[in-house]
């Protein structure tokens, strides 16, 4: 290498410090940091800096439960029903139902109509169940008449009760099983409740709200083939109801989110005044149908299932083992079926046929009157419980002797069930657990708030 290539490469190297300053800070800089450093120097220059191991006190926090409302527009409430729920966090800890949305008065309308008028409100009480409500207003009033149907109507009212039994049972396990986050078995479960209510048209001309008992009897009698399409389906209905077990009875998920959710005591269950699956789950074997029975079910073989623990999945496997039992029932029922008269024959409290008001005019005026002002009731009162699909379904009846109730009261067995629900939540109970416990515990808003 050159010389001048050598001078070249030193002078390269040489840093510029032409327009260069060295400064460092003086004691005087230094001593302004020697108090806390924050913006306002002046206010905080007294303050002593904490040592390097130091620990700040606790600061004392209050902490507040969130307060929500669960409906009643959400769409698991089933129904208009408003709870108020505290949570801490994600667990629920005090729960507060709030009910009258539905609140139409239909207690004191039944007092301002004729008793034949007031039977199609029963049907609007539990509309899942319509039959079951008329069943037991037509108990009430042939007790104070003290009238005896004909067998024959025993046996198509039992039919069609345990029918209407399928419809709701049918309904609460599909909710239940819906709101866990199981949706095929929905499906297969509406697919069967559609061929009940076409049974229900085939025999009232109306689906749902079919006014198909009435007092003395039942409207009309069967139409021609409708037993068999009856047995048919309850032995389709099993094999679907099999279907249905198999997917969810054992499905882990299923059983993690229903197994010791919503759990009662027999003892609370009973204070508390619930029955039927309700009931039955927390080990208590009380069932109208057996302990006090009417209509034919002395007569009929059938068991009543019991649970153990009184948690979701007892009253669920409850509901599903009862099902299995209606198909039992109307097997019976379709099987030992009478000939004869499907209402009493007494043209003051059932209607005359076509064929006779063209005959008699007699017929004409019967007719006549029972449609304008109705059958009179003797004085007296009663109360008649029956084993309704959501539990004891009561109806208390005063009559003054006239035409139209003095006094109509009716207990639903959801009021007692929705009242209770303070009994069914455990410290560990979860806001998603709510969805799957209303509809465990099978109560429509309809007969609730009346």
């Amino acid at each position: 290498m050159s010389l001048l290539s050598r001078i070249l490469m030193k002078i390269s190297s040489r840093p510029n410090t032409r327009f260069m300053q060295k400064w460092y800070p003086d004691a005087e800089w230094f001593r302004q940091f020697d108090g806390p450093v924050m913006f306002n120097r002046e206010k905080f220059k007294h303050w002593k800096i904490q040592p390097w191991n130091g620990k700040l006190p606790m600061v004392e926090k209050k902490v507040r439960n969130m307060v929500i409302n669960f409906g009643p527009a959400h769409p698991a409430a089933h129904g208009v029903l408003r709870l108020i729920c505290e949570l801490e966090g994600e667990v629920i800890r005090r729960i507060d139902p709030h009910i009258g949305h539905l609140h139409r008065g239909t207690e004191k309308l039944c007092e301002h109509k004729t008793y034949l008028q007031a039977l199609p409100y029963f049907d609007r009480f539990d509309y899942v169940s319509p039959m079951c409500n008329e069943h037991a207003f037509c108990l009430a009033l042939e007790k104070l008449l003290n009238i005896d149907i004909p067998r024959r109507a025993k046996f198509i009212r039992t039919i069609f009760i345990e029918l209407t039994r399928l419809l709701s049972h049918g309904l609460s396990a599909a909710s239940q099983l819906l709101d866990a986050g199981a949706i095929t078995p929905v499906f297969w479960v509406f697919e069967e409740r559609e061929k009940i209510w076409e049974f229900c048209e085939r025999v009232s001309g109306g689906r749902v709200h079919s006014i198909y008992f009435r007092v003395g009897g039942v409207a009309r009698d069967l139409p021609i083939g409708l037993l068999d399409d009856i047995q048919l389906f309850t032995e389709r209905f099993c094999q679907r109801l099999d279907e249905i077990e198999d997917v969810t009875t054992n499905n882990r998920i299923w059983l993690a989110r229903n197994v010791g959710i919503g759990a009662i005591s027999a003892e609370d269950a009973i204070n508390t005044g619930c029955s039927g699956t309700n009931l039955r789950a927390t080990g208590v074997k009380w069932d109208l149908r057996k302990n006090l029975p009417y209509e034919i079910y002395d007569e009929l073989d059938f068991d009543v299932p019991v649970g153990a623990n009184g948690d979701c999945h007892d009253r669920w496997l409850c509901k599903m083992y009862e099902m299995r039992q209606s198909c039992r029932i109307i097997g019976q029922c379709l099987n030992k079926m009478p000939e004869g008269d499907v209402k009493v024959d007494d043209y003051k409290i059932t209607p005359p046929t076509r064929m006779e008001m063209k005959q008699s005019m007699e017929c004409v005026i019967h007719h006549f009157k029972l449609f304008s002002s109705g059958f009179a009731v003797p004085p007296g009162c009663t109360y008649v419980g029956t084993e309704h699909p959501k539990g004891e379904f009561g109806v208390y009846v005063v009559s003054d002797g006239s035409s139209r109730p003095y006094r109509v009261k009716v207990r639903p067995p959801g009021f007692a069930h929705l009242g209770a629900m303070k009994y069914f939540l455990k410290p560990d109970t979860m806001l998603a657990d709510i969805p799957v416990m209303i509809a465990s515990l099978e109560f429509v808003l309809g007969d609730i708030d009346r």
